[in-house]
This record gives structure tokens, C-alpha cells and sequence, in this order.
């Protein structure tokens, strides 16, 4: 489902392409942009933390779900807030454990401690990227989150899963990308890496969520 562009949608466009310019004209190291990409994964969960966070404060309830056992109230969406933070953390750890160690950029084995490490393992250029990347979300966030007052409406639950979606297609691109890295074709995997993101930029993950609510609520209906 194709949506319409809203101005912080090209912004996070502009600054996908930036990773380009500097592998293809500046001469990064593609490596380094490769676990920039991968970092992205963690500042989106820091964000959706905190949008619902937001959620919980505004509306304090936890989920417009008729069959949840959760409980009503604060407690519910804290509930939800911390089985996020435990869930994503973890998937997102194991995830950073396999695309480095494919990649060859770290040889980080089987621990789950990699994400201290990552400081260490950065150059300027990457640490900027991902301070881009966070100033784009943010903003973001703030122009169709929270001044359009998204936070005051939105479903706890369907805040917590949004992200996944996006995170699958991200981190297929990033296993395909971490192929061409391991046959030292890092500034094809920028390219494709950018290309697919600003691709899937066009994609509704949004509408696709409430349509999925929308049959399971037909179908506990006609039950």
C-alpha cells in the first residue's frame, strides 16, 4: 500500500542517502555504515519506548483489545512498555550478534554483551550517522506522533508491534548486505541498502497494521 510522502518521511530519505555519498565520494568504510544501519534498529525501539510511554501518560489504559487479560489502567501499559523493552531488546541483541560476526566487521561469537561494544567499534564519520539518524526520527516523531496527536488515539498494542515490520524488511536488506560485504562489494551494499529503504519509505506499515486489526476483529466477531 502506497502512501503519501509527509515532509519528515523525505527528510529520513535525505539522510538514508547520505551513507551513499560518503561510501561512493568520501570514501567511508562501508563496514561502518553496514553496523550504522544495524544501530538504526536500536534507536527506533528507543523511540517506541518512549512514544509509548507518552501513550500510557495520555490515555492511561492499556490496550482497546476486548479478549486481553491485561489489567486496565497504568498498570497494563507497563506491563506492555516492559515486554517490549525485553522482547525487541533481545531479538535486536541476537540480531547485532549475527550480521557482525557475518560481516566479519567484529568477532563478537555467541554473547549477548555486544551492545557496549559498539561505541568501541565506531569511526566519527559513523558516530555522526547515527546522530543524524536519531535528529531525523526525533523529528519525526514530533511532527506526526505528537504535534498531530497520534499519541492521544493509537492502541498500545498497536504502538508496540509497529516497529517490527519495519525491522523485518530493514534487517532482510541488512542479511542480504552483509553478503555483498563479505565479498567486498560494500559500496554495492550502500547502493542496494538505500535504494530498498527509500523504496519501502513508500510502504503504509501503518494502514497495513489497522488492517490486520480490523480482521481479527471481524473474525472474533463472526465466531
Amino acid at each position: 500500500m502506497i502512501k503519501r510522502l509527509t515532509v519528515s518521511d523525505i527528510l529520513l530519505i535525505a539522510i538514508n542517502l547520505i551513507p551513499v555519498w560518503g561510501v561512493w565520494f568520501r570514501d567511508w568504510d562501508p563496514k561502518q555504515m553496514f553496523i550504522v544501519y544495524c544501530c538504526e534498529t536500536i534507536i527506533i525501539g528507543l523511540i517506541n519506548v518512549l512514544k509509548m510511554i507518552m501513550v500510557a501518560l495520555a490515555k492511561k489504559q492499556a490496550v482497546e483489545i476486548s479478549d486481553t487479560n491485561l489489567p486496565k489502567g497504568i498498570g497494563g501499559s507497563i506491563f506492555i512498555i516492559l515486554f517490549f523493552i525485553v522482547h525487541y531488546g533481545f531479538f535486536i541483541t541476537v540480531q547485532l550478534n549475527i550480521f557482525l560476526g557475518v560481516s566479519g566487521f567484529a568477532d563478537t561469537g555467541t554473547s549477548l554483551n555486544i551492545l557496549p561494544k559498539i561505541p568501541a567499534l565506531l569511526h566519527p564519520e559513523a558516530k555522526l550517522m547515527l546522530l543524524i539518524f536519531t535528529a531525523g526520527y526525533t523529528i519525526q516523531t514530533i511532527f506526526e506522533f505528537v504535534i498531530k496527536g497520534e499519541y492521544k488515539t493509537i492502541p498500545m498494542m498497536r504502538l508496540m508491534f509497529e516497529p517490527y515490520l519495519r525491522i523485518f524488511v530493514q534487517q532482510f536488506v541488512v542479511i542480504i548486505g552483509s553478503i555483498f560485504l563479505m565479498f567486498g562489494a560494500g559500496k554495492l551494499f550502500v547502493l542496494v541498502y538505500a535504494g530498498c529503504i527509500i523504496a519501502f519509505s513508500f510502504l503504509d506499515f501503518k494502514r497495513l497494521i489497522k488492517l490486520e486489526e480490523l480482521k481479527q476483529r471481524l473474525k472474533k466477531r463472526d465466531e
